[in-house]
This record gives C-alpha cells, structure tokens and sequence, in this order.
C-alpha cells in the first residue's frame, strides 16, 4: 500500500526543519509516541537506528526506525532551491513502512512538507488490517502532519487535548 499526503506551514522552512530535527519536539506533535530512542547513531543522522514505541488506545507498538536517506546531511543554510530529503524504513511486528519525507521551501516563510509512506504486512491479521482499512492509514499520517502544523505555528501540544 502506498500514498503521499502533503501539507503546507507558514513558518520557514529553516525553522521547520529545526522543530521536526528536535527530538524533545516529537512527544508534542507524534500522538502516542512514548520513546524515540537512537540504539545506534545519533538522532537525525544518515544510518541511525532507534526503538520507537507508541500507546494508541490499548495497543503498544514497538518498532525499529533507520534513517536510510538524508539530503543534504547537514541542514544548516541550505539554498531555498534544494530540497531536503528524509527517509526512513519502520520495521515492527508484521510491518514494515517507508516514510519518505520531502521539506521544499515554497515561500520566504512557507514550507511544503509531501510525505510518501509505503507499507507492507506480513502475517494475515496484519495483511487484514492493511486490506480492510487502507484510509485509516493515510487519516493517520495527515492527522501527524495537521499536529506539527499546529505545534509549529501555534505552539499546540497533543499531549494537552487541545486539538
């Protein structure tokens, strides 16, 4: 299953990047995120592995995040005609995804956030779930991106309950 969602933010794309690169940020705007933790490497550098676990509801999920593609690797003073790539594969129980991140800046204080994301299930309750409810999983990645927008802009906390 693949699909791309995309969103813009009136913030630019300098600061975005700083905001999404902070990983004491994450917890504010990745609903259900309990641990972003590097295992190897460092956090938003090219190759880093890191345990990722989310509480959605009643289910915990546990998975591994490797950072497969980072361009350029140094964010600071990047031309506004470049675009920066961020990639990464999440590999948990009966699942593995590619997330493809692109961070363009389309204004002096706007950015284009477009998001590929690529899933594949393994086992048939996973393959159900991926099968029955595809769009679940597209609202799920806007609902992430429509949160950083908000934190972003506005300083809102998911962890709060004020969305």
């Amino acid at each position: 299953m693949k699909y791309t969602t995309s969103i813009e933010i009136a913030l630019p794309r300098e600061k975005v990047l700083q905001m999404l690169a902070d990983p004491a940020h994450m917890p504010k705007w990745l609903r259900g995120l309990v641990l972003h933790e590097p295992v190897d490497g460092a956090h938003g550098r090219l190759g880093t592995t890191s345990r990722v676990v989310f509480h959605m509801g009643k289910q915990r999920m546990e998975a591994t995040e490797t950072i497969t593609r980072l361009e350029p690797e140094d964010l600071h003073a990047i031309p506004s005609s470049v675009v920066v790539h961020y990639d990464r594969e999440i590999a948990g129980e009966g699942m593995w995804q590619a997330q493809r991140d692109r961070l363009i800046a389309a204004g002096p204080d706007t950015t284009l956030w477009e998001s590929e994301s690529e899933f594949r299930f393994d086992g048939l309750l996973m393959r159900l779930v991926g099968l029955v409810m595809p769009g679940s999983f597209r609202k799920q990645s806007q609902q992430h991106m429509e949160d950083f927008k908000a934190f972003a802009e506005h300083g809102t906390d998911v962890r709060q309950g004020t969305n």
